[in-house]
């Protein structure tokens, strides 16, 4: 009986896993995240287009940035990796006058607010440009199911490399200085 019991649960577990995997490529098939997993190359097509809204309220979009190297990280205040990077980030922005930041908030209006975030910004004396994702439609556009990851675009609006996690003020600049470089 216990060898029939095992023989069964063992067939179960190979349809299970089996339908698991035709289920993710099956829901996985609508997203293109050609180019999102690390260096890119030449032939890059464009970053996918996002609005969000400035510290104003106004709709900004990723497009109208182009022109310059582009630096765009998804953050939220509660993510403890996030605020680890966020220094780094700031002392960037204030070195690089020839790179556009876009420091992208996940703001739900719930575990996220823009009264946490601004509270946030000004008790950390931080001066980089923060934007409100209020929609998730930057978060949509590029497929955000953790914080922080970072974009590095050309100015003509191709990838240049990403990072998923958390990154150091080295790093930061290394990934700045190859964007620099390709221009």
């Amino acid at each position: 009986m216990k060898k029939k019991t095992f023989i069964i649960l063992l067939v179960s577990f190979g349809v299970l896993l089996g339908g698991a995997a035709a289920g993710y490529r099956f829901l996985s098939s609508d997203y293109d995240l050609q180019g999102f997993g690390g260096n890119a190359d030449s032939n890059a097509e464009q970053v996918p287009d996002f609005t969000v809204l400035n510290q104003a309220g106004q709709g900004v979009s990723l497009s109208s940035k182009f022109g310059k190297p582009l630096v765009v990280n998804f953050w939220a205040t509660w993510c403890g990796p996030c605020k680890s990077e966020l220094p780094a980030f700031d002392a960037a922005y204030n070195s690089h006058e020839d790179v556009e930041f876009l420091m992208v908030n996940l703001t739900d209006g719930q575990r996220e607010t823009k009264k946490t975030v601004k509270s946030f910004l000004a008790t950390n004396e931080y001066t980089f440009p923060v934007y409100y994702d209020t929609l998730s439609s930057a978060a949509t556009a590029y497929n955000i199911y953790g914080v922080p990851a970072t974009y590095f675009i050309r100015s003509d609006g191709t990838l240049q490399n990403s990072v998923v996690g958390a990154i150091s003020a080295e790093q930061l600049e290394e990934y700045i200085d190859a964007l620099l470089a390709e221009e």
